[in-house]
């Protein structure tokens, strides 16, 4: 499989993924993966900035792919292929654009960013 075709199916399988997560079928060890997987995808921070040559890069194209993967390894496949279905509808009907999804991971990071301040300025 090509870089280009792999690159398609992780679009398509993170939105499944986060689908799978509200689904009774799922197990509750997949959807633990699958949440770990859709927080590090809509994650605004990388854990090695992308500034950073190379190695920047390296946990978009390493570390989000074998998280999605061992995520879709997880979830019973009838379930995944109903994930897979409903999220390709999702995307046709541009119904996605819902910002309110980013405030957990924004109030998370904000809370993140005062504990490091709070830590730095206690000096």
């Amino acid at each position: 499989m090509d870089w280009k075709r792999r690159a398609e199916k992780l679009k398509q399988d993170i939105p499944a993924i986060f689908l799978a997560i509200r689904s009774p079928q799922t197990p509750w060890y997949a959807k633990a993966m699958a949440l770990i997987t859709v927080a590090y995808a809509l994650s605004p921070i990388d854990l090695i900035p992308d500034f950073i040559p190379v190695v920047g890069y390296l946990d978009d194209l390493l570390i989000l792919p074998a998280l999605a993967a061992v995520t879709v390894r997880l979830i019973p496949p009838k379930v995944l292929e109903r994930c897979r279905l409903e999220a390709a509808l999702i995307w046709q009907e541009k119904t996605a654009k819902r910002w309110y999804y980013a405030i957990p991971f924004v109030l998370i990071w904000l809370l993140i960013l005062f504990f490091v301040l709070k830590a730095l300025f206690r000096w």
